[in-house]
């Protein structure tokens, strides 16, 4: 059965928004920088599961999100947007998770980032490596 998940490119002032996730078994990409998002409800279209997933996640929701492009594999269809991010992150609740950031394009590509909240470095996770080339591609369009 092929899962269908929505992820949000969210940029202020170049920088983009990350979340790192749970350490916890069982989930994807476990204690590693993603993106934010989630799985698709039956017969939901992606993009009213992505603001669904924002508003559960961080308590908040872009009015404007841009489908950017899709990647299918043999076991996931992953529809990602973007959007822009209007409010500090201050002003963001993190609902899941347990840090967010903003990261530039080059540490993104650097593939570790620091957690304020950890005290630590933390790495990407699989699936937003496979987005750092078109990330900064639209870094450039921006």
């Amino acid at each position: 059965m092929t899962v269908e998940v929505a992820l949000a490119m969210l940029q202020r002032q170049g920088r983009w928004l990350l979340q790192l996730r749970d350490d916890r078994d069982g989930i994807v990409a476990p204690g590693c920088w993603g993106l934010f998002g989630g799985h698709l409800e039956l017969d939901e279209p992606p993009v009213v599961a992505l603001r669904r997933e924002l508003v559960e996640e961080i308590g908040w929701c872009p009015a404007r999100l841009d489908r950017w492009f899709q990647h299918r594999s043999d076991q996931r269809v992953v529809h990602v947007f973007t959007g822009h991010l209007d409010v500090p992150l201050s002003q963001l609740q993190l609902l899941e998770g347990q840090d967010m950031t903003l990261a530039s394009v080059d540490e993104i590509l650097h593939g570790r980032i620091w957690s304020r909240r950890l005290n630590q470095e933390r790495q990407l996770a699989p699936a937003l490596t496979l987005l750092t080339e078109r990330l900064h591609e639209l870094n450039q369009a921006d």
